[in-house]
């Protein structure tokens, strides 16, 4: 792994080198060497599997982070590639060529972020939020709050009981009418 990540800051400028374990380690490249890298990686290194595409949104700074996992069969090792994309004009190369799964990865990211893939079939086809004409509500200035007061009903809320009451009333109403009579019994014969 070392040797790799080696190579990896030579050819890319790799930074933040990120050692979680001896099989994981994260390292940054900026977004113009991403898509050099990841097929560097597929190609040389043999990380032949993308796992997962995700991203963070980095308000404080304008950026959403985007991190691609990739997995190597031979020797059993990961490494996430991250990368920084301006947050009001967020888009980045697709690479739904070197692996047809990045598609679902990429679709799932333009719905829930608003960032997009350029390439990427079908990427501005509902994922999962059918109808969907607000915010992308993964980006941390949506107001799910607000978003909930005015799109769904008022219902009264839930009531919270101390638990070894709910326990006796709910779970074991028989033996608690037991005790009761029994304390009763008890009383009287006194």
């Amino acid at each position: 792994m070392e040797e790799m990540i080696e190579r990896i800051k030579l050819k890319f400028n790799a930074k933040d080198i990120n050692r979680q374990k001896a099989t994981l380690v994260f390292f940054s490249v900026e977004k113009k060497d991403l898509e050099a890298c990841v097929l560097y990686m597929k190609e040389f290194e043999g990380y032949s599997n993308l796992t997962m595409i995700s991203a963070t949104d980095w308000i404080e700074t304008g950026t959403f982070g985007l991190t691609y996992h990739l997995h190597n069969y031979k020797n059993r090792t990961d490494v996430g590639i991250k990368t920084y994309i301006d947050r009001k004009n967020p888009s980045m190369v697709s690479i739904n060529t070197l692996w047809a799964g990045a598609r679902v990865f990429e679709r799932e990211l333009k719905e829930m972020f608003g960032i997009d893939f350029p390439g990427c079939p079908r990427v501005d086809d509902p994922f999962a939020l059918e109808g969907w004409d607000n915010l992308p509500p993964m980006r941390k200035d949506f107001d799910t709050v607000k978003y909930s007061e005015e799109t769904y009903f008022p219902r009264p809320g839930r009531s919270t009981k101390d638990n070894v009451t709910q326990m006796e009333e709910k779970l074991y109403a028989v033996e608690a009418e037991v005790k009761k009579g029994i304390a009763k019994t008890v009383r009287k014969n006194k």
